[in-house]
């Protein structure tokens, strides 16, 4: 199973792609798409989009799965983020791929054990369970590796759930 995770951002949109082969996890592609704050906002989601399109058909995730907005205190961030994040999930939903969605701490728990993990422990565990040299950078793009880190986990979860109940 192939999935894409996706730590959504205006300015910076971290992606990573994964394949789920039995119990192993194996990165595939991982980055940012990044966008200029003098850019007007319509073209850098404009941007996001175009560029979302690309991966989408590129790597061709099965699935993809995205974290959940929270934010404490800027509000005019929080509409961009999820305006970007929208983008995204208009282009998945065009190619008929399902979206998973996690909050925070849903995918500090799947990746650390731990709901309040510190973020570099998140970045230290995706280093682990990928196997990569080095925690991706810049941070998004870990947390997009998280998240997708965290749907894989969850899908099989389910699939055993699933299995259970037919018994």
């Amino acid at each position: 199973m192939r999935v894409l995770g996706i730590d959504p951002g205006i300015a910076i949109m971290g992606f990573g792609f994964i394949d789920k082969i039995g119990h192993r996890l194996v990165p595939v592609q991982y980055g940012s798409i990044q966008t200029t704050p003098d850019t007007a906002q319509e073209v850098r989601l404009q941007q996001i989009y175009e560029s979302s399109c690309k991966l989408l058909d590129e790597y061709k995730p099965e699935t993809v799965a995205v974290e959940k907005l929270f934010f404490n205190k800027n509000v005019t961030n929080a509409f961009s983020v999820g305006q970007a994040r929208g983008v995204l999930m208009l282009a998945a939903a065009q190619r008929g791929i399902p979206i998973g969605e996690y909050t925070p701490m849903q995918v500090k728990q799947s990746v650390v054990g731990y709901g309040g993990a510190e973020k570099k422990q998140v970045q230290e565990m995706v280093k682990r369970l990928l196997g990569l040299a080095s925690a991706p950078k810049p941070d998004d793009v870990a947390d997009a590796l998280a998240v997708a880190i965290c749907h894989a986990h969850a899908s099989g979860m389910s699939q055993l759930m699933n299995g259970a109940t037919r018994r």
